[in-house]
C-alpha cells in the first residue's frame, strides 16, 4: 500500500459494511471472511468495491480477534 493510500483511506459507513458482511454471509453460506477474501481475488473489481470488502474484512477480523 502506498504512502497516499495510507493518508487518504477512503471510508466505508457502519451501515454499508454490515449491510455487506450479512450479503457475505449470505452468499458464501455463512462464512463471510473467507467469502469477502475470496471475492477480493476477483479480477477487475472496483475500487469502490474493493474498498468496500476490505471494510468488511477488517471488521470481521476485529470481531473475531
Amino acid at each position: 500500500m502506498n504512502l497516499l493510500a495510507m493518508i487518504f483511506k477512503p471510508s466505508v459507513a457502519d451501515a454499508e459494511i454490515r449491510a455487506e458482511i450479512w450479503k457475505l454471509g449470505v452468499r458464501h453460506v455463512g462464512w463471510p471472511l473467507e467469502g469477502a477474501l475470496k471475492e477480493l481475488r476477483e479480477p477487475n473489481l472496483s475500487m469502490e468495491r474493493t474498498v468496500l470488502l476490505r471494510a468488511c474484512v477488517d471488521k470481521l477480523r476485529l470481531q473475531h480477534s
